[in-house]
């Protein structure tokens, strides 16, 4: 190493081993040529009566920062929301248990059918921007298909159950108006 660089190494090597108030207190918060005197200093020459564009120079810095702050608060401003309207079933008092299940799967065909044709519309894209869906699609759709078997197994059972249970009720409150008309 010549001189110079070794000199300027050393002075290095003594920065880092030094503790670190002894350089980063010397460091002053506002850049070398501005402090806070000089800055309110420059601020009062701006607007002394000696500046002839003093008063346009000001209009114009204010009419910039008001523009700027009203463009931030039309973009920031949010449309009112809309009023949602949510549409509800109404459905009679006397239904029956099986009427009920049987709707289920029907809903539960419907909402196979809409999963599929969104899930093609998605693939579409996928598609479009070269994304591999095929193998996932294939694990998906195979245990998709074992969960909504299961479904509708449990389904197919509850709806068994429910007309069972209609048929023995429909029997026994047609004998039971029998023996009531037999009564009078």
């Amino acid at each position: 190493m010549t001189g110079a660089g070794e000199a300027a190494g050393h002075r290095a090597a003594r920065l880092c081993n030094a503790a670190p108030d002894a350089y980063v207190g010397a460091m002053a918060i506002f850049p070398r040529p501005v402090s806070p005197r000089s800055a309110l200093a420059d601020l009062r020459d701006m607007f002394s009566p000696d500046r002839p564009h003093r008063w346009a120079l000001l209009a114009l810095s204010c009419t910039l920062t008001g523009l700027l702050l009203w463009g931030f608060m039309l973009d920031s401003r949010t449309p009112p929301k809309e009023r949602e309207i949510i549409y509800v079933e109404s459905w009679m008092n006397d239904r029956k248990d099986s009427d009920i299940i049987r709707q289920q799967m029907q809903d539960l065909a419907n909402y196979e059918q809409a999963l599929e044709k969104k899930q093609g519309e998605f693939q579409k894209v996928a598609d479009m921007f070269g994304i591999e869906w095929r193998e996932e699609e294939m694990r998906n759709r195979a245990r998709r298909k074992e969960i909504i078997a299961a479904i509708q197994k449990q389904l197919g059972a509850r709806l068994a159950k429910a007309e069972a249970r209609e048929a023995t009720a429909g029997r026994t409150s047609s004998s039971g108006d029998g023996a009531a008309v037999a009564a009078r």
